[in-house]
């Protein structure tokens, strides 16, 4: 179903001016070099992620700027500005050196969002090495896969996680040194392998000749799960660090006054693109929050810091909204200017309670962790068309090719969704997978295993993926269609949507839906939610079965999991679930 535009007012009355005033103008004229020159770089062409984030802003007034204000689970707060920043990743740095840690050599975090994760990326890719955040809540095994695919040679966690590595250590016989962070100096004996950072860091000099890395040098490992088999090192180069600036310049308009706030966790790769590269390299100040979701202090945490750019997940914009708009009536949220979201497309109806919560549109946008960087996005000013995902990025060429992938498709037909090779935050390869790597491309474009259309004006609207495309009586069925159809319903929190074998359609449609607080599951509900997804949708889409569940399995971005809804429905293996929300 397709909404009416949401139009944006003139330009000359905005708060603030734009940084991107002419999408159409941006396209024609932009040249990746360009923004190269609006960096530092090395005289010899280099480039090194954490210099343009931090170091580079030593130079000028910002020094003393705050460039994150933390606040941690039980309240405490501290800020740190870029001058602290670049002391303190120097000394994390040195410890590295003093530890014989070499360039390339790859360097683990495993700890909530605490100031000391932050400084150890930073510090880590100041000597050249290969950086991998991973996330909190992983259990050993996930640990295990990870450090042992890289052969990770430090870790960098804290005494509340440690006891999770001890379980692994001596599997992993790569890893070397295991870093241990001790906030509030709980009583810890240190183990096998294990130092005390506050004592190195002590120990340590801030001053530091940075590596002088080249642009393709190797620097950040996320790594991603796959359907099958073990989770994909997708590795990204120094070079990244211009899709990082540009596009949190020109996406997330962020600007010298701003306080910005990324919800992501540094595991995901939102959390470090956005999460300390885009912003840091920018000179913005950004809010940092340890606690997990409420939505009463999500909101308290905006009024308190007076946040200007707000960048979250689908996912936890519609926990806000089940929560109601009652608790937003009880916070100051004027700071307010600019609203993102990413991480699965973004349902219509959540853009319209944005814009009656906050008096404000949430502006999708939708790129991989293989992509580094956004790709395709709604921007200040353009309309936005609800549920689409937007427009290419300037410097970003996206299209849609047919099933072989080898003929670009007209506007309106459906097909995979591909990007062409070469923009600067594109993932190099896939750690020890080059094959698989090789297999993502085909004549010069990347393809994203998304399917998606795009219209006369160049919106992308997403289908889902390659493989959650449901067949029904030959009719093609895109799970995010049905999905957004089924969350305008009142009762309906999330949904999630997967094809189920069929002997006369081959596939028919099933949904798992979890209600809002105050309903109950009963077949008069089911009943109700049939008859109202009828007047949203094509009668083949509308799901034939519908299955309440108290929650619907999402990874720990935020993302609903049709393969393992998928999985559990037919008894079929469920691959890797180390990234499964607990």
């Amino acid at each position: 179903m397709k909404y009416d535009p949401i139009t944006k007012e003139d330009v000359t009355k905005m708060s603030v001016t734009p940084n991107l005033l002419n999408y159409k103008k941006a396209r024609e004229d932009f040249r990746w070099e360009d923004i190269v020159r609006e960096l530092d770089g090395f005289d010899d062409g280099g480039l090194n992620i954490a210099y343009e984030a931090i170091d580079r802003h030593i130079k000028t007034p910002i020094k003393n700027k705050v460039a994150l204000y933390w606040e941690g689970k039980d309240g405490e707060t501290e800020e740190y500005t870029f001058l602290d920043l670049q002391r303190l990743s120097n000394r994390f740095a040195n410890v590295l050196k003093g530890l014989g840690v070499r360039k390339g050599d790859r360097i683990f975090t495993f700890g909530d969002r605490i100031p000391e994760i932050y400084i150890s990326l930073l510090g880590g890719l100041k000597i050249g090495g290969v950086i991998g955040p991973l996330f909190s809540a992983f259990g050993p095994d996930a640990v295990k896969d990870r450090l042992g695919d890289c052969e990770a040679r430090v870790l960098v966690t804290t005494a509340k996680l440690a006891g999770k590595v001890k379980e692994i250590v001596e599997d992993l016989p790569a890893l070397e040194t295991i870093i241990i962070v001790n906030r509030g100096n709980v009583p810890y004996e240190l183990g096998n392998r294990e130092v005390s950072y506050e004592a190195l860091m002590n120990q340590a000099s801030d001053a530091l000749d940075i590596e002088k890395t080249d642009k393709e040098d190797y620097a950040i490992i996320h790594y991603t799960s796959g359907t099958t088999g073990k989770p994909k090192g997708v590795v990204h180069a120094h070079q990244a660090v211009v899709g990082h600036y540009a596009t949190a310049k020109y996406v997330l308009d962020l600007q010298p006054e701003d306080i910005y706030w990324c919800t992501a966790d540094p595991g995901w790769v939102t959390g470090t693109s956005y999460g300390i590269f885009g912003p840091w390299s920018n000179g913005i100040s950004q809010v940092v929050y340890e606690g997990g979701f409420r939505a009463s202090n999500w909101y308290r945490v905006i009024e308190k810091y007076r946040v200007t750019v707000w960048y979250s997940a689908p996912t936890a914009i519609r926990m806000l909204m089940k929560a109601g708009t009652e608790v937003v009536e009880k916070y100051d949220l004027a700071s307010l200017r600019y609203l993102a979201s990413v991480g699965e497309p973004l349902n219509p109806e959540a853009i319209f309670w944005g814009n009656k919560a906050f008096g404000l549109s949430f502006h999708d946008n939708w790129w991989q962790t293989e992509t580094g960087c956004i790709q395709i996005a709604n921007y200040p000013v353009q309309d936005i068309r609800p549920g689409s995902m937007g427009r290419s990025f300037p410097g970003v060429t996206a299209a849609i090719l047919d099933d072989k992938c080898e003929k670009e498709l007209p506007p309106g037909e459906e097909g995979h969704l591909v990007l062409r090779a070469g923009w600067p935050s594109m993932f190099r390869t896939y750690w020890n997978k080059q094959e698989l790597y090789d297999s993502m491309f085909n004549n010069g474009w990347y393809i994203t295993g998304d399917r998606a259309t795009m219209d006369m004006d160049g919106y992308f609207w997403f289908v889902g993926r390659a493989d959650d495309v449901i067949n029904t009586a030959g009719h093609l069925v895109g799970p995010f269609e049905v999905e957004s159809a089924l969350v305008e319903h009142p009762a309906v929190a999330e949904a999630g949507v997967i094809g189920i074998p069929d002997p006369l359609a081959m596939e028919v449609v099933k949904a798992f839906v979890s209600l809002k607080d105050g309903y109950e599951p009963s077949d008069e509900l089911m009943r109700d939610i049939k008859k109202f997804a009828r007047k949203k949708l094509h009668a083949v889409a509308c799901p034939r079965k519908i299955e309440f569940l108290p929650g619907l399995p999402k990874t720990k971005s935020g993302k609903i999991m049709r393969r393992l809804l998928k999985a559990r429905e037919l008894g079929l293996p469920e691959g890797d679930t180390s990234t499964l929300e607990e």
